[in-house]
């Protein structure tokens, strides 16, 4: 198999991982690694402590990630809860942030309607792979 790999600068400083699976978590963590996807990870174990931390972080840009890989089926604040609260932060975090909904389900009505909310950039079926962030850090060059 050819090894993938992305020049000796991470294309994003700050991406955030909000997956209750700590497997998936750390399994997606490596593969960002190992290609030099981002300069930080930041993982949030449920779509809650995601919310606390931009809304903490909002007004420091530095601190926002540039993007939001988002699990679907979580306890209690799943993604669909995550992107509805997520409209209530102000434009220029929208501008920032780039959602990828990384998930393992295949329900097309729940891919649908996350392909169609205007802040989701992307749908990735998990695993994450190391092509799929090879094309995800083409549209950020």
């Amino acid at each position: 198999m050819e090894e993938l790999e992305l020049n000796n600068t991470p294309k994003v400083s700050l991406v955030m991982l909000v997956d209750d699976n700590d497997t998936d978590n750390f399994l997606s963590k490596k593969i960002m690694e190992h290609v030099n996807f981002s300069e930080n990870i930041l993982i949030k174990n449920t779509g809650k402590s995601a919310l606390e931390y931009l809304h903490q972080n909002q007004n420091d840009l530095d601190k926002i990630p540039d993007i939001i890989f988002l699990d679907i089926n979580m306890p209690i604040v799943d993604g669909f809860v995550f992107l509805y609260e997520y409209e209530n932060f102000p434009p220029q975090l929208h501008e920032k942030v780039k959602v990828v909904v990384l998930s393992s389900s295949n329900n097309k009505r729940d891919i649908n309607q996350f392909l169609n909310n205007r802040f989701v950039h992307q749908f990735i079926s998990k695993p994450l792979s190391e092509k799929a962030l090879m094309e995800l850090a083409a549209t950020e060059a």
